[in-house]
């Protein structure tokens, strides 16, 4: 079987999407998750943007270990130096430069002619080869450009010294067919048999970004660029979960697999889905809710008898636990800890990016107590819910103690919030237009820090009358947006606790500034 690398471009087209702003924490979590599952490549940015992503990346450069770190960079020298600049401390980096391929693109985007495009991008390659030996080419919009000019400009690049070329179908407009046969094409007439590396980078504009990637595996290609939960520009890019799950459950047909460890897949979908504040939909291939779930009677009664008559893969294959644990309010802290580790979470090294502190363990614990008392037993998904709705990057410096709400049809909404301050408890009382925003307001005033928010959303963790709610926020301080979560089986407590996450990360400028990005 023919390996297939994984380019991970989540910190970078995925962070692109509408209304996502990831922190440097945030983005460093995902750097570290995406390095355990085991990526070759983590497109952790685009430096020239701005200080901060210029920032990020070298952070990420320094601090993870094991992919390639790659950056992008237009086919402008600026460009090229910003991101050798900030990944030159990497073991393995790679500067990823592009250009444009479609007439549409040339004339209004780039207002250059095709002999211009030629010979800047022949410069630029050869201008990045100076500083690193692993150099990327993509031209954007291939499959709207006229497939003789797509050609030309790759063998330009290869000639140039491209150890990757990438074909982006930009706009999402190619299908499996006709975007195969350009693949096939690049493989015989531009690479052949070169040491050279096909790359695909499709959107899913028309819903075949993984279908298209696949067909370019079957082709040649040798490398996919993806994003978890497939978040991305417009409609998003192609789904790693689901390219490497199809990998890996139709290797007899691709000939091809990953080094990707597939139990991280849920977790890290997990992940990305909180600091993102993008929910995963319920029917969301291999990571949504219902992805291993059956209703209907003849598909229960077949699976009970043997999960393969329903099943191509199976829960624990992507990090999704088959058993139940049931822990509740009699649980000790011995089972709380050994659900813990059986989950996945390391209590012996906490310097590690998923490793927990016996302070944390024990705060933890408290707070599964306190919930438990309200609501009885609690499943895995709640239980995981808890541990990762936390922010261990910034230090409390208001903490939620009570809070009463008072509301109903002919009544004004009003909250009563007492908070742990650095002057000890504090209380205080406000109306708004309804419990949640009378809870703010509240908060606000005790704390003096006055965020506006962007987004909110709820979800319930798991079925039933008594699951435990998931909110999570993106607000505005100034010109930073922060994003905030809260876990409880009362909306407006995890409420609070989201918008009490956002005023301490605040405080702590651990948010990010959102800067405009050109890219694939």
């Amino acid at each position: 079987m023919k390996h297939i690398k994984i380019f991970d471009t989540t910190l970078r087209d995925g962070e692109q999407s509408p209304g996502v702003a990831l922190s440097v924490p945030q983005k460093l979590e995902i750097a570290h998750g995406l390095a355990r599952m085991g990526v070759d490549v983590i497109e952790a940015g685009f430096p020239i943007t701005s200080q901060g992503d210029f920032d990020c990346v070298g952070r990420i450069a320094r601090e993870v270990r094991g992919p390639v770190i790659c950056g992008l960079a237009r086919t402008h020298k600026t460009d090229i130096e910003r991101a050798a600049k900030a990944l030159e401390i990497a073991d393995q980096w790679r500067i990823h430069t592009f250009t444009s391929a479609s007439d549409v693109h040339l004339e209004f985007m780039l207002k250059k002619t095709r002999a211009q495009v030629l010979e800047i991008s022949e410069e630029m390659v050869k201008y990045a080869r100076t500083f690193c030996g692993d150099v990327e080419f993509s031209a954007q919009d291939v499959m709207r450009a006229d497939f003789d000019f797509v050609i030309q400009l790759f063998n330009v690049a290869i000639d140039a010294g491209a150890t990757t070329i990438n074909i982006p179908d930009t706009t999402g407009y190619g299908t499996p067919l006709e975007y195969g046969r350009l693949i096939a094409r690049i493989r015989d007439e531009v690479v052949r048999g070169r040491e050279v590396s096909i790359s695909t980078h499709c959107h899913d504009d028309l819903g075949m970004a993984v279908a298209n990637s696949l067909a370019a595996v079957e082709n040649g290609a040798t490398q996919v660029e993806c994003t978890i939960n497939g978040i991305g520009e417009r409609a998003g890019n192609t789904s790693l979960e689901e390219v490497v799950m199809a990998l890996a459950t139709r290797g007899d047909y691709y000939q091809a697999a990953t080094q990707i460890n597939t139990r991280e897949i849920y977790r890290l979908s997990r992940m990305v889905s909180r600091h993102s504040g993008m929910a995963v939909q319920p029917n969301k291939a291999v990571v949504g809710d219902n992805a291993f779930a059956h209703e209907a009677g003849i598909h229960q009664d077949g699976v009970l008898k043997n999960k393969s008559t329903y099943e191509i893969m199976n829960a624990e294959m992507v990090g999704r636990e088959a058993g139940v644990l049931v822990l509740g309010k009699h649980s000790g802290r011995a089972a709380f800890k050994k659900a813990l580790e059986e989950m996945g979470y390391d209590l012996s090294n906490v310097s590690n990016d998923h490793g927990l502190s016996e302070e944390s363990v024990g705060a933890l614990f408290t707070r599964f107590k306190e919930i438990a008392d309200r609501k009885g037993a609690m499943g895995k998904e709640e239980l995981r819910s808890l541990v990762e709705t936390r922010d261990h990057t910034i230090p409390e410096v208001f903490k939620l103690e009570s809070i009463q709400v008072l509301s109903g049809t002919h009544v004004v909404p009003t909250a009563t919030v007492t908070l742990a301050t650095p002057s000890g408890p504090q209380q205080h009382a406000s109306s708004g237009d309804g419990p949640v925003d009378a809870a703010y307001k509240a908060i606000n005033h005790l704390a003096q820090v006055f965020p506006s928010l962007e987004s909110y959303r709820i979800e319930a963790v798991t079925e039933g009358g008594e699951a435990l709610g998931e909110v999570s926020i993106r607000a505005r301080v100034g010109e930073i947006i922060y994003s905030g979560n809260g876990v409880s089986t009362d909306i407006v407590e995890a409420s609070a606790r989201a918008w009490l996450e956002v005023i301490n990360a605040s405080l702590a400028n651990v948010g990010v500034k959102k800067e405009a990005m050109q890219a694939i």
